[in-house]
């Protein structure tokens, strides 16, 4: 209960079959949410650095990283949607959740890089490209986001149309 007298929602994380009182371990203190968050984290970590490696700057700009935040906001908007759509707190999409959207999109994405990125080159004297870097990445990539909650939220429409 809250302090008004009604009953706080249930955590959507917890799963079916799971108590909703007593000693149950949070899900972010769970050993086996850990390790898929690690495995998905290291996956995604490397993947970004294979790519910025692959594409380094140009000019000082680091389109690589704008593209890897962009891609993995439009993979991230689109799992959950998908996810929230299919299985809202089913065990299988708390697990799809840790280890594809915090561990490998939240590995693969950066924002610390972002940030370093925009300031070096406004520290180097470049404002404008810096200012517009950052906004741009900011701005698309919530442009992105949106596109994949887009696509999944289409992507279940049509499924439904077509089983009807």
């Amino acid at each position: 209960m809250n302090g008004e007298g009604e009953a706080l929602p249930l955590d959507p994380d917890r799963g079916a079959g799971s108590p909703t009182t007593g000693a149950s371990r949070p899900v972010h203190l769970r050993w086996n949410s850990l390790a898929l968050v690690f495995i998905g984290g290291s996956l995604g970590t490397a993947a970004r650095e294979a790519i910025s490696l692959a594409f380094p700057p140009i000019d000082g700009v680091p389109y690589a990283i704008f593209g890897i935040n962009v891609v993995g906001a439009l993979l991230l908007g689109f799992l959950i949607e998908a996810l929230v759509r299919h299985g809202r707190g089913t065990p299988g999409a708390l697990r799809l959740r840790l280890l594809l959207g915090t561990g490998l999109l939240g590995g693969f994405t950066t924002y610390s890089a972002l940030a370093s990125d925009a300031a070096s080159l406004i520290g180097a004297g470049s404002t404008g490209p810096g200012i517009a870097y950052a906004t741009a990445t900011v701005l698309v990539g919530a442009l992105a986001t949106w596109t994949g909650i887009a696509l999944a939220a289409g992507g279940r429409a049509r499924a439904g149309r077509r089983h009807a």
